[in-house]
C-alpha cells in the first residue's frame, strides 16, 4: 500500500474564523450560462466504527512497530471503512491519561512505542485526520475521561499519576483519576479544548467509564468527599459523585463549543439506562453505580448525541435490543439524537452473533430514525478488517450501499449553506463556495423521478470534478452538516 507523506510533527493551530453559515445573497450567481437551483437532500445517518488503542486492541497491532508500519495500518483501516460505506471513525486518542497525538498536556501513549512518553516519530491523530477527510470520513477523537492506567507499566510526567498522585487511586486492577478533584476536571477540559483547537477533528467522544465499574469495596475518594463536606456541601455522596461528572460534562461541552463550534461532543454510555427502564429490562444501574446521569446531559443540551452501548442481541430478553433502542430514541430532546452502539466484535463468537443479527439491529435502529436514532457505531473495527463472515461485503452491498452524510448538528438546524459556484468546461467542473471556511463536502445528485437521489459525495478540498453524461445537481455541505441547494449542470 502506498505511503502518504507524513504531516509536520506538530499540527498547526486552526486559526480559521468560526464559520457561521449565512443566508444566500440575492446577487450570488453560479458561473454557468444556465443556472438552476433545486432542493436536494437525503436521509442522514452516522455510520461509525470504534478503533480501540488501549491494550493495542485494534491499533497499532504491535507497539514499537514504527511510524511507517503504523501509518500503513491506519490507511488500511480508512480504506476499509470507505469501501464498506462508513462515514465516521472513532479513534481512541486518550486511553489512559495519555495521548496518541502530540500534546504538551499529557505524555505519548505507550501503545505506540511500548514506553509512555516516547515520541513515535509522527502524529497519529494528525495523520488520521488528513487521510480520513480525503476519504469523506469524519474523525471523532475518543477519550476515556478518568482512567489513568490500564496497560502502561510506568507513567511519566506530565501524566496525572506523576504530577498529582494524590488524586489518582488504584481500584480493582487499574488506576483511576478522582472525578471529584478540581485538577482532574480542569485537565479533562484542557485536553478537550486542545484537541478541538489544534486539530480539524469532527467530534470529541467519551466512552462509558466515569466512576469505575464497582467492586466489593467503595471507590477511594474520601479525600475529595471530606473536603466537599467540610466546605459546607449538603449533597449525598451519590448525588455529589453525579454532580462531579455533571460539572465535567458541562464544562467540556461549553469549552469545545467555544473553541470550535463545528466539533460535536458526544458520549457512549452503558446501554441500560436503569433497571426496569424500559419495563422488563434487567441489569446494571449506571445512574447509581457509575454516577452517570445521561438523561440530564441530554436535557441540558450538554451533548450533541448519546451512543448507548447496546451490546446485547435482539433475542436476549432481559436486555433486548428493540425496547432499548426504542427507549433511548424516545428520550432525545432539543433536536439531539442517539447513535446505537453495536457489538460487532461478537461476530462469530456464538450462534447469536451473525450478519443477520446485525441486519436486524440496523433495521430496528432505522425504524426509530424520526424519533431520534440517527445511526450506528460499531465496536470494533477488527471484524470489518477481517471481513469476518463477509461482514464488510454486507455493509458495502446492503446496509451501507447508499451513501449518506452524518446528521446536521443540533445547533445548526436553522442555518443555511451557500450553494456552489460552478464553472463548466465540458465534463469538467470547477467548484468554489462562498462559505469555503465552512465547507466539508460536495454532494452530487442525479435525477430520480420528480426529485433527486444522492449519487456520491466528494471531499470539500477537491476543487474540480468530472461527471459522466447526464443531468446532475451539485450541493455543498458544511462542517456542521448543513446542505445547500443543488446547482444543476448538464453534461453532454
Amino acid at each position: 500500500m502506498r505511503i502518504r507523506p507524513a504531516l509536520p510533527s506538530t499540527p498547526k493551530p486552526l486559526h480559521r474564523p468560526r464559520p457561521e453559515a449565512r443566508p444566500q445573497a440575492a446577487t450570488d450567481r453560479v458561473e454557468l450560462s444556465q443556472s438552476e437551483l433545486v432542493q436536494v437532500g437525503h436521509t442522514r445517518e452516522l455510520r461509525g466504527a470504534w478503533v480501540a488503542t488501549v491494550w493495542n486492541i485494534n491499533f497499532p497491532s504491535h507497539p514499537g512497530s514504527g511510524a511507517a508500519a503504523q501509518k500503513r495500518e491506519l490507511l488500511a483501516m480508512l480504506d476499509r471503512l470507505k469501501d464498506s460505506g462508513f462515514n465516521s471513525v472513532f479513534f481512541q486518542v486518550r486511553p489512559e491519561g495519555d495521548a496518541l497525538y502530540r500534546s504538551e498536556l499529557e505524555p505519548w501513549s505507550s501503545s505506540l512505542t511500548g514506553v509512555q512518553g516516547m515520541d513515535p516519530g509522527y502524529d497519529p491523530l494528525a495523520f488520521m485526520v488528513e487521510e480520513a477527510h480525503k476519504r469523506n470520513l469524519e474523525v471523532h477523537a475518543w477519550l476515556n475521561p478518568y482512567r489513568a492506567q490500564a496497560a502502561a507499566r510506568r507513567q511519566v510526567s506530565p501524566h496525572m499519576a506523576v504530577d498529582h498522585p494524590e488524586h489518582v487511586h488504584r481500584y480493582d486492577s487499574y488506576k483511576w483519576m478522582d472525578p471529584g478533584a478540581e485538577v482532574v476536571k480542569q485537565r479533562l477540559v484542557d485536553v478537550c479544548k486542545d484537541l478541538a483547537g489544534r486539530y480539524d477533528i469532527d467530534g470529541i467522544h467519551f466512552d462509558d467509564y466515569f466512576y469505575p465499574y464497582p467492586t466489593k469495596v467503595d471507590f477511594p475518594d474520601s479525600r475529595t468527599w471530606n473536603e466537599y463536606r467540610q466546605g459546607g456541601g449538603t449533597l449525598s455522596k451519590a448525588d455529589w459523585r453525579r454532580e462531579n461528572v455533571n460539572q465535567a460534562i458541562r464544562r467540556v461541552s461549553e469549552a469545545v463549543a467555544e473553541v470550535n463550534p463545528n466539533v460535536r461532543f458526544g458520549i457512549s454510555p452503558f446501554g441500560l439506562p436503569a433497571p426496569d427502564r424500559p419495563e422488563g429490562i434487567r441489569g446494571f444501574d449506571q445512574y447509581e453505580k457509575l454516577y452517570a446521569d445521561t438523561q440530564h446531559w441530554m436535557d441540558e443540551g450538554w451533548v450533541d448525541y448519546l451512543a448507548p452501548q447496546l451490546y446485547w442481541p435482539t433475542t436476549q430478553t432481559a436486555q433486548a435490543y428493540e425496547p432499548l433502542v426504542n427507549w433511548w430514541s424516545d428520550h432525545t430532546s432539543g433536536g439531539r439524537y442517539i447513535f446505537a452502539g453495536n457489538n460487532l466484535s461478537g461476530l462469530g463468537t456464538g450462534r447469536r452473533w451473525t450478519p443477520d443479527e446485525f441486519r436486524q439491529e440496523v433495521a430496528l435502529s432505522r425504524a426509530k430514525h424520526e424519533a431520534g436514532c440517527q445511526g450506528n457505531i460499531w465496536y470494533n473495527i477488527e471484524p470489518l478488517m477481517e471481513n469476518r463472515q463477509g461482514i464488510a461485503d454486507t455493509f458495502r452491498n446492503e446496509l451501507y450501499a447508499q451513501p449518506a452524510l452524518t446528521p446536521v448538528m443540533s445547533r445548526a438546524q436553522d442555518k443555511t449553506m451557500a450553494y456552489p459556484e460552478v464553472k463548466q468546461d465540458g465534463a469538467k467542473l470547477e467548484l468554489h463556495n462562498r462559505d469555503q471556511q465552512a465547507l466539508r463536502a460536495w454532494t452530487v445528485y442525479r435525477p430520480d423521478g420528480d426529485g433527486w437521489k444522492l449519487d456520491h459525495i466528494e471531499p470539500g478540498e477537491k476543487s474540480s470534478l468530472e461527471l459522466g453524461p447526464g443531468r446532475w445537481a451539485i450541493a455543498a455541505a458544511s462542517r456542521q452538516g448543513v446542505e445547500s441547494q443543488g446547482v444543476v449542470v448538464e453534461v453532454s
